[in-house]
């Protein structure tokens, strides 16, 4: 199965942004794509920069949107990872992904970890998701869709492997500032790499990670901007590095992603079977001193 992942800058505005992204998709398709992902909250810019109620304005369109990305995933023959801000009721909002089946809602994701740091107050726009870790459903497999800040939690990776995910799934935005020392910059990059194979070789699955790219600025001016690192991957069961993008350029990433690599992995490193899921309570607790 040929996958691909979709790094994107914003464009200044919602219709120009979502214009090109229709573009790429339209691209990736011809090129043989059968599963593509979207970038985190791939309509917009990320709003998340500063706190500002006006932003919850962009929620509103959400039923609209995922009509007109059914329509895409439809009009194209795929299997459609999307990312959207989602209103639910008056003050309750999501970070969510819906996930398109050749046209159908195969199923959604709402962020479990919400990040609150300088430049990523999203606690204040999400609340977290209330559906769980669960896999969704797809003709070309079982995806376990997480979002972002959830890359750095291994449980959230692990959980969606016990309940039968093939593919892990990370839409995502997260970047530099320009202020950062270069030195500080190569570490967080390689912390992120890193975080992320290692639940692809914990839990013998194929991942794909599809980051944002390009510089946005602040408009409250509460931070100057951030710069998405790009660098969108996938890899397979090993952690291998299948494709890779860098960390300036708009670009498609592409794979083929043999579901078979899993089991002749899992045979030779059976990290499943040498759990000891009796002596695991600990995990449960914030803190165990």
């Amino acid at each position: 199965m040929i996958v691909a992942a979709i790094q994107q800058s914003f464009k200044g505005s919602k219709q120009s942004t979502v214009t090109k992204t229709v573009e790429l998709i339209k691209q990736a398709k011809t090129n043989g794509a059968e599963l593509i992902i979207l970038q985190e909250l791939h309509s917009q810019e990320y709003f998340c920069k500063s706190e500002d109620t006006k932003y919850f304005d962009y929620a509103k369109s959400f039923d609209e949107d995922v009509e007109f990305w059914s329509k895409v995933a439809k009009d194209n023959n795929i299997v459609l990872v999307t990312s959207l801000f989602e209103y639910r009721a008056p003050g309750l909002y999501h970070n969510t992904a819906v996930v398109f089946d050749r046209g159908e809602v195969a199923g959604k994701y709402r962020k479990m970890h919400i990040p609150d740091d300088p430049g990523f107050y999203e606690k204040f726009y999400f609340t977290p998701g209330d559906i769980g870790f669960e896999p969704i459903d797809t003709s070309v497999g079982k995806l376990g869709i997480l979002i972002c800040w959830d890359q750095w939690y291994p449980e959230a990776a692990r959980i969606m492997t016990l309940k039968g995910a093939e593919i892990l799934i990370y839409p995502t935005a997260i970047g530099w500032f320009d202020s950062d020392s270069q030195d500080e910059k190569n570490r967080q990059l390689d912390s992120w790499i890193t975080i992320q194979r290692s639940h692809a070789i914990a839990n013998g699955l194929p991942l794909i990670s599809c980051n944002r790219v390009g510089f946005e600025n602040d408009n409250s001016g509460a931070i100057d901007g951030i710069r998405f690192w790009g660098n969108s991957f996938i890899c397979g069961a090993q952690g291998e590095i299948l494709a890779q993008a860098d960390s300036k350029s708009e670009t498609i990433i592409y794979a083929n992603i043999d579901k078979n690599r899993t089991k002749e992995v899992r045979d030779i490193w059976p990290f499943l079977r040498d759990r000891r899921i009796d002596s695991y309570d600990e995990i449960l607790k914030r803190y165990c001193l």
